[in-house]
């Protein structure tokens, strides 16, 4: 290789340096990265209560006091959900879950030939009263671990109490109404604020009389 030769290919790698060098100064000028002040996009962490919080609930709120006042169309609105597996007529036949005519006030296990799970005969007494129905629906898998019952539960506990409401009609002979003692008893119970009672003209409207026929 002549020395010429050689000076070319060395002023070549000379110049490819110089120009790599200068490509990377004045992309440098070019471009001034800053260290973002916050995230572009926000992570919601969830809220937990702080020292001066309320926290969350633990379970469900009392109900019974919301009964007399409850809104049934709303209950029977919040049923249809429930038909996926359940029938309520009187009469029908079980479905996935046990048919639920006259189950407000009723024995769990109120419907004959079905298997019910026996972790739910287990707890809470052998009725369906207000209370255990307010706890089941809260949240099923809590209330008896190996229910069948594979629903994830209502929070609300207006809700609740609509649902219930409109289950206490489904009846040839609707529960009574909660008493003060079986209201102040929830309440004590489930250790929580008490629900706002109902006033009078309300619950006269939603007495056994008053509440729309079974279709």
């Amino acid at each position: 290789m002549g020395g010429m030769e050689f000076n070319k290919i060395f002023a070549a790698i000379l110049v490819a340096g110089i120009v790599a060098m200068l490509g990377g100064f004045v992309a440098k000028q070019l471009i001034h990265p800053h260290k973002l002040e916050e995230d572009a996009f926000k992570i919601e962490a969830m809220e937990t209560a702080g020292p001066g919080g309320a926290a969350a609930p633990a379970g469900p709120e009392p109900i019974m006091a919301l009964i007399a006042a409850a809104d049934v169309a709303k209950g029977e609105k919040i049923a249809k959900a429930c038909a996926a597996c359940h029938t309520f007529p009187k009469g029908s036949p079980s479905g996935v879950g046990p048919n639920l005519w006259g189950v407000l006030g009723g024995p769990k296990d109120h419907m004959p030939g079905y298997a019910y799970s026996g972790a739910l005969l287990e707890v809470g007494g052998k009725t369906w009263t207000y209370e255990e129905l307010n706890k089941f629906l809260y949240k099923p898998k809590a209330y008896a671990k190996n229910t069948k019952m594979s629903y994830a539960g209502l929070k609300k506990g207006e809700d609740r109490a609509a649902l219930i409401a409109w289950l206490r009609t489904q009846s040839d002979s609707p529960a009574a109404l909660p008493t003060d003692a079986e209201i102040a008893k929830e309440q004590a119970d489930l250790g929580s604020k008490e629900a706002p009672v109902a006033d009078a003209a309300k619950t006269d409207a939603a007495s056994p009389a008053a509440a729309p026929a079974a279709h």
